[in-house]
């Protein structure tokens, strides 16, 4: 808003204005997307009546360093999505890599029709960020404190069981971590539930072993032989227990498939289904949607936290 309204201000020159009115998102992933595509919904459904003097200069751009954007999705949705970009006027430029940031415009380099490498200014008035992320300074510092991490550039090399290599009791999940897996927040949330399901297990594992040694302690000083065979049964029992308990499989990523927001309430999905996947995209796709993501935000604690409160304000 802050662009839109200086950039109506009186004597602004021509140039001012189609810079200030220019939307760059760098990043064609998901968040990249779904942000161009509400961006431009905005300006189309609010911005465009309630100013329309900016009509002619407002204009939205995704950058992306690939060859296509949503590298992840089929590639029948990635055209889609291009196709339904073009109809609703977003640029999209592939193959193009930020080389530099400045605070009015980005250089970009590309490759030219010649199959020369070209440097090119992109004046923005709003530039959003939606590509990976860097590495924070505490995950820095660890990964030079260990050896076994030398090799390592995007974050913590972790085995199949997300423990940090070269270490034994330090675990890593997330952006933080390396795994052979996209850094996407499904990967993330089905690492952590694998870490609490072994935290869980280590916790068991460690109250068996106590009452064990506990157990050997009371069939050593058994003064009976039914007493030695009673503690001795509870012990066959406890490590029966302390092997299942101990049997825990490596961590596997199980996609759940993919959605994301495109304008126009359209949307793509790329579903596992069985034991293929199931692409689909539209207005219907935009109603399952939005539905999959309302359905996050509430649980049955929500809602008997909400029956509660009404029935206390009615009492």
């Amino acid at each position: 808003m802050d662009c839109v309204e200086t950039a109506t201000f009186k004597d602004q020159s021509p140039e001012e204005v189609k810079r200030l009115l220019h939307m760059v998102v760098v990043g064609g992933g998901p968040t990249g997307v779904e942000f161009a595509g509400e961006l431009q919904d905005f300006f189309a459904n609010d911005l465009r009546k309630w100013i329309p003097e900016i009509e002619k200069n407002f204009h939205v751009t995704l950058v992306e360093a690939l060859p296509n954007v949503l590298p992840s999705f089929s590639k029948q949705l990635i055209d889609y999505t291009e196709q339904t970009f073009k109809e609703e006027t977003i640029e999209i430029r592939t193959k193009t890599m930020v080389k530099k940031v400045t605070d009015k415009y980005i250089e970009a380099e590309f490759t030219g029709s010649d199959g020369k490498k070209q440097l090119e200014q992109i004046p923005y008035g709003l530039l959003v960020w939606a590509t990976g992320n860097a590495l924070r300074p505490v995950v820095k510092d660890l990964m030079s404190q260990i050896p076994a991490q030398k090799d390592s550039r995007r974050g913590l090399a972790v085995n199949e069981y997300l423990v940090v290599k070269g270490t034994e009791n330090v675990w890593a999940v997330g952006d933080c971590a390396i795994a052979n897996y996209a850094p996407t927040a499904q990967v993330a949330a089905q690492e952590g539930a694998f870490l609490a399901r072994m935290f869980n297990t280590m916790a068991k594992t460690t109250a068996i072993e106590e009452q064990l040694a506990g157990l050997s302690e009371v069939q050593g000083s058994a003064k009976t032989p039914e007493a030695r065979n009673e503690a001795f049964n509870e012990i066959k029992d406890l490590q029966k227990r302390l092997r299942r308990v101990k049997q825990i499989s490596p961590f596997e990523y199980s996609h759940q498939g993919s959605l994301a927001y495109i304008g126009s309430e359209k949307a793509v999905a790329d579903l596992s289904w069985l034991t293929g996947n199931f692409a689909t995209g539209g207005r219907l796709t935009y109603l399952f949607w939005r539905s999959a993501y309302l359905s996050m935000c509430f649980s049955s604690k929500w809602y008997m936290d909400c029956v509660v409160m009404i029935k206390a304000n009615n009492s």
